[in-house]
């Protein structure tokens, strides 16, 4: 029987890979161990309902943070991802379960229970089923929907790379509030870091949604410390925006496992601020560039600004 929490079995094809160092973490990096009793009250209601999140399999650095305050980004389609990206803590492999009917359903009761008033929604890549979890995601949505009509919902999706092009149409029919799926690195990193994916493939998903449906908040984000140079992030920052890319994130990688992608080096606070600076003066709506951005990291509230700057464009 496979055990999840043994790097090898959680990560087979990392196994015979030679460890990279992994560098004592700076100052502006470090955070508080999890606890409390808005984190424990999360984690039982997660627990409840058997939902996975993504905080915890892929060792969010926010978690005791976000969970706190009854925030959780909950992943669906299982805890296997079918794809081996070198810089992720997610389980690989071939999942063991078709997808469960009833997820969206404890999903949707789950949000109802934390009174959430904004929620992420992610999954694995399932290239194991043949739309890639596309009607999985819209029942999620609509299921939310029903239990909680007040609450504003934003999905990181798969790519949808080996499936038809059609199956997009079910997500962005579901009508989500943003349509969030991550390029995570500079073209010419993919090959080491992202070898199942296709950047242009990935930019051109976003494109395609911002097309279906001018109203869906678009968002995407990059990694950076994985060996990128600097003209190489703001190249991928216009190439967002020639796809009406709304929201830019960008975070510190953090290698999970000496098996993991090398880190190359921490980015500085002020570098993230240039970041930040640029990419506004690009036209984003919404950006978040700092060493601990993640997806999903005060995504609420992130949404509200990213509305009002809407608003404010439009006035």
């Amino acid at each position: 029987m496979r055990d999840l929490k043994i790097p090898a079995q959680r990560h087979p094809e990392k196994a015979k890979r030679p460890d990279n160092a992994q560098p004592k973490k700076p100052s502006w990096i470090r955070v508080k161990a999890p606890g409390g009793e808005g984190y424990a009250q999360t984690a039982r209601i997660m627990r409840e309902h058997k939902l996975t999140t993504v905080c915890e399999e892929a060792g969010c650095p926010n978690v005791g943070e976000c969970w706190s305050q009854g925030h959780a980004t909950m992943m669906i389609m299982g805890e296997v991802c079918t794809r081996a990206c070198t810089f992720c803590n997610i389980a690989t492999g071939k999942p063991p379960e078709d997808l469960d009917a009833f997820e969206p359903g404890r999903v949707a009761d789950a949000v109802q229970k934390l009174g959430l008033n904004h929620v992420v929604i992610t999954s694995v890549d399932r290239d194991d089923v043949k739309d890639g979890g596309a009607e999985h995601f819209a029942q999620t949505i609509r299921a939310i929907r029903h239990r909680s009509p007040g609450t504003t919902i934003e999905i990181l999706t798969p790519d949808f790379l080996h499936c038809d092009p059609a199956v997009l149409e079910v997500v962005v029919d579901a009508k989500p509030d943003v349509f969030n799926h991550n390029l995570e690195t500079v073209p010419g990193l993919y090959q080491s870091v992202r070898p199942g994916a296709r950047y242009f493939h990935s930019l051109r998903l976003l494109q395609r949604v911002k097309e279906m449906d001018p109203t869906i908040f678009t968002k995407s984000g990059i990694m950076v410390g994985l060996g990128e140079e600097r003209a190489a992030v703001h190249q991928v920052m216009d190439d967002m925006r020639a796809a009406d890319i709304d929201f830019l994130t960008v975070g510190q990688y953090l290698q999970p496992t000496p098996k993991h992608h090398v880190l190359d080096r921490f980015v500085t606070p002020e570098e993230f601020a240039a970041y930040e600076k640029a990419a506004f003066g690009k036209g984003f709506l919404m950006v978040s560039a700092t060493p601990l951005t993640r997806s999903s990291y005060h995504a609420g509230d992130d949404f509200a600004r990213l509305r009002d700057a809407r608003l404010a464009k439009l006035a």
